[in-house]
């Protein structure tokens, strides 16, 4: 199992969903994503090489995977519309 580690700027990104759906995301990443994140999640293309995303709904969930630390980096969580902006 990965360990889960948000970066600070994911707080502002969550601010903007209701609470409700935070919870259900969050929920998600600790239960199903950390524990096999190349199965759940999608490489990215072009200038997002090297990031994954996990689909939830319309919210989108990126990561980055540490193979050497066990762990996953959460860089941002928003609506599919804003997320790649």
């Amino acid at each position: 199992m990965y360990k889960v580690v948000y970066l600070d700027s994911v707080e502002e990104d969550l601010k903007k969903l209701d609470k409700a759906t935070v919870k259900k995301i969050i929920a998600r990443i600790e239960t199903y994503l950390a524990v096999d994140p190349k199965e759940l999640g999608k490489p990215l293309k072009r200038e997002f090489q090297g990031y994954w995303r996990y689909r939830w709904g319309d919210y989108r969930v990126i990561f980055r995977i540490a193979e050497r630390e066990i762990l996953i980096l959460i860089l941002r969580i928003g609506h599919r519309k804003e997320i790649y902006e």
